[in-house]
Order: structure tokens, then C-alpha cells, then sequence
């Protein structure tokens, strides 16, 4: 009877782990399914995993094998469609998911229609969104391209409107949106121009020891000698009382100018 009650012991240890672990994966539906490598139990009977759920639901994908493939075409999910996925394993083995990525978001939108309008909004218009990602907007002042702003993307096929406050200088202007993945390459938005009728700024004081006047609100940028950012801001002055004497270089407005601090 002894040996019976012990057979019947290792039996449901075997069977029913009582120390197991989760792997829990959120992400996007991009069309693509999942690949695990399945590494044996640390029993050495049967494999590591078993059981694998998709939103909570017990995946009929056959896991008693080396590597299996995780189905999702089922479920029928649409591009854009949340996914969570739990893969149940025993203790002392850990599965291993080949290609995770497959349910990060992607950066696929086209821009149908962008514009910058009169009273300073920058608005754009996408299709083709399948996962949520901020849109970064950049301005392009002073030779180079600057985030002025960031919006969360609505992730779905659209039409999808977005629209954010920009601060145009003075002159031609020109802005662009962008969204980076997972691959970290940007996905950019052609540029939209826009000129800008208001007189340029410029510096209203000429000695510089405690401050910077500026005869217009505009953004700034401060560098030191060695091209270290050391200010930033918007405003109308800059406070440089907490600078060392000496040469910096001062981006504001569309003009890149120097000053020496006294």
C-alpha cells in the first residue's frame, strides 16, 4: 500500500508541478506567430512547458516537442489587436521565445495630409497605424532637426487626426513627425514648409553680465566653449549670471550668434 500511495506521489509531481513559473508576454498582433524553444523538464520526463494561454484563452498548439509554434492566425485577432500570451513551465527549465519582437509595435503609417495653419498648429492626418507609438515632432532650426513636442499614436488603421501647438521662428520654417520601433529606425513624415511673417528676433542688450534680452519670446540654446549645452529654454531673457566669464555660442530664433560673458 506503501509503495502504491509513493507511485502514485511521484505520479502527480511528474504531472502537476508544484513549483512552476510564467512567462508573460504583452504586445501588438502584426500577423505573425510566435517561436519557442522548449528545452526538457529538469525531471528529464517531458518537456518544460505546459501550457500556453493567448488572452486568456488555453492554446490548442501542440507543446510536447523540442520547439513548438505558437498559432494566432486562430483568434482571429486584427492587425493592431492587444495580445497577452502566458506560457506555463515547470521549475528548474526555462523555455525561450526565438522571436518576441514579432509583438512589439510597428511604425507603418503614411501621412495623407500635414500642414502648419495660420494661427500655429501643426496638423497631420494618418492611415495605415498598426501599434501605438508616440509621434515625435521635430523643427528644423539653428541646421539640425529638434523634438518641440510628443504626442501618443492611436495605433489603428485610421483615418486618424493629431494635432499639437508649435512655435514657428521667424522666415521659412519647416517641421516633420517621426516615430521610431523597435528596430530603432525613425519613420519619417515628408517635411511641411511654412513661412512665417513675424520680424525676426534679435538681442536688445549688449552687455552681458547677468542676463540676455531677447525683443521677442523665442527659444534659446546656450553652449559653452567646447559645444557643451548648458541652457536651454523659451522666453523673452536668459539668466547667464551663474556663467563663467568667457566665449559661448547662443542659438535663438533662426539666428546662430556668439557672446562673450563679462
Amino acid at each position: 500500500m506503501k509503495r502504491l500511495w509513493f507511485i502514485l506521489l511521484i505520479f502527480t509531481i511528474l504531472q502537476f508541478p508544484l513549483k512552476a513559473g510564467e512567462i508573460i508576454i504583452d504586445g501588438i498582433f502584426q500577423g505573425k506567430n510566435l517561436y519557442v524553444m522548449n528545452p526538457f523538464a529538469s525531471s528529464g520526463v517531458g518537456f518544460c512547458v505546459f501550457e500556453v494561454t493567448v488572452n486568456g484563452k488555453v492554446s490548442t498548439d501542440e507543446i510536447n516537442s523540442s520547439a513548438f509554434e505558437i498559432d494566432l492566425s486562430v483568434f482571429q485577432f486584427n492587425i493592431g489587436d492587444k495580445v497577452t500570451i502566458v506560457i506555463k513551465h515547470k521549475d528548474n527549465c526555462v523555455p525561450k521565445v526565438l522571436n518576441p519582437e514579432v509583438l512589439k509595435p510597428k511604425s507603418t503609417f503614411n501621412v495623407t495630409a500635414i500642414e502648419v495653419t495660420k494661427d500655429g498648429y501643426l496638423k497631420w492626418t494618418t492611415t495605415n497605424e498598426s501599434g501605438k507609438l508616440p509621434f515625435i515632432v521635430e523643427q528644423y532650426r539653428w541646421n539640425k532637426w529638434i523634438k518641440v513636442d510628443e504626442i501618443e499614436g492611436k495605433g489603428t488603421a485610421g483615418p486618424n487626426n493629431y494635432s499639437v501647438k508649435v512655435s514657428p521662428h521667424s522666415g521659412n520654417n519647416k517641421f516633420r513627425v517621426k516615430q521610431v520601433d523597435y528596430t530603432k529606425k525613425p519613420r519619417l513624415s515628408q517635411d511641411v514648409l511654412f513661412k512665417s511673417l513675424q520680424p525676426p528676433v534679435t538681442i536688445t542688450n549688449k552687455k552681458f553680465e547677468t542676463e540676455i534680452t531677447f525683443s521677442a519670446e523665442t527659444m534659446y540654446e546656450i553652449y559653452d566653449y567646447y559645444g557643451n549645452r548648458i541652457l536651454k529654454g523659451t522666453g523673452n531673457r536668459v539668466d547667464i549670471s551663474g556663467l563663467k566669464k568667457g566665449d559661448y555660442f547662443i542659438n535663438y530664433d533662426n539666428t546662430m550668434d556668439q557672446f562673450k560673458k563679462k
